[in-house]
């Protein structure tokens, strides 16, 4: 039986030019999917609400938050940044937030299986995503052996995410569940959620604010690879469906479409990381989603 496909897409005012572009090429070349579900902060939804048409739903962020966190108001803040508080976990920020959203909202829709689509990401080719992700087993995107013990920021990821499923220490290197496109299977997340509070004692939510570094693809691999069920009901993917660029240098145009023309044909998507500050229209147009200049690399494929 073929599994319902929804897409996630957690995005802020921020990141609305590049939402806009992802959200043109979803419509032009992305298929099997039934609903594309758009998380914003409240205050952003009238920036986003023309987006909510056909599949597209733009949902305010605050429906998947419990009722005991907080948005801290604004003029208490000096950085702008917004940062939810309450007297049961320490103060959480956006991106914390932004995490632990995908999760309760992939618990909420209908759907069996969610991919996870970042708003700096944009479909560069014709892709069924139905044909990738509906089938029996759900594919698990991992990077073997890629986290070595030393990493600043992954390996501490790992160590909290074996405490917060109650698992032994992971053996260094470890392996990489963070990609672009990431698919997640709906009673794989239940069952995710109810062991981190088996092995709290707290609700799942609560464990999450109270964590204060941990990657939401890591948690999910990790969880799956650990349970022979749910091990059982996926295939392990080690091709990432996109391209990605995670420099703090920007990219021009020549840049890009060398970066994209060295890609294999398997990437049907373009990330490039928004605190880059690449140029919106350098990538539309290597996207070929402003013209087709001979020297694209997608010019057959959006011609297609």
């Amino acid at each position: 039986m073929t599994k319902r496909i929804a897409l996630i897409t957690p995005t802020y005012r921020g990141d609305l030019d590049q939402f806009e572009l992802l959200c043109e090429s979803v419509d032009l070349r992305l298929s099997g999917y039934e609903r594309h579900y758009v998380i914003v902060n409240d205050d952003d939804m009238p920036l986003f609400a023309k987006f909510s048409v056909g599949r597209r739903i733009v949902l305010p962020c605050s429906r998947f938050l419990p009722r005991w966190l907080r948005l801290v108001p604004p003029f208490l803040l000096r950085n702008g940044r917004r940062v939810w508080w309450s007297f049961r976990s320490p103060p959480v920020h956006g991106w914390h937030v932004q995490q632990i959203i995908k999760i309760a909202a992939a618990l909420q829709f209908p759907q069996d299986r969610f991919c996870l689509v970042d708003s700096d990401n944009v479909i560069i080719r014709n892709f069924d995503i139905g044909a990738y992700a509906g089938g029996a087993r759900a594919p698990l995107y991992v990077a073997r052996g890629a986290i070595e013990a030393d990493a600043p920021l992954h390996a501490k990821w790992t160590a909290n995410c074996d405490r917060l499923l109650g698992q032994e220490p992971t053996a260094f290197p470890a392996d990489d569940y963070i990609g672009n496109l990431i698919v997640w299977d709906k009673n794989a997340l239940g069952d995710m959620t109810r062991a981190i509070e088996a092995a709290t004692g707290v609700d799942w939510f609560l464990a999450l604010c109270r964590t204060r570094s941990f990657s939401e693809y890591l948690l999910y691999g990790h969880f799956v690879r650990n349970s022979p069920t749910h091990r059982a009901a996926h295939d392990l993917v080690t091709r990432s469906l996109a391209v990605a660029y995670w420099d703090a240098e920007p990219l021009d145009r020549e840049r890009l479409t060398a970066l994209v023309a060295r890609a294999s044909s398997s990437k049907i998507a373009l990330c490039v990381e928004s605190f880059s500050h690449t140029p919106i229209e350098a990538i539309r147009d290597v996207a070929g989603l402003a013209h087709l200049p001979e020297s694209s690399p997608f010019a057959g494929d959006a011609a297609a």
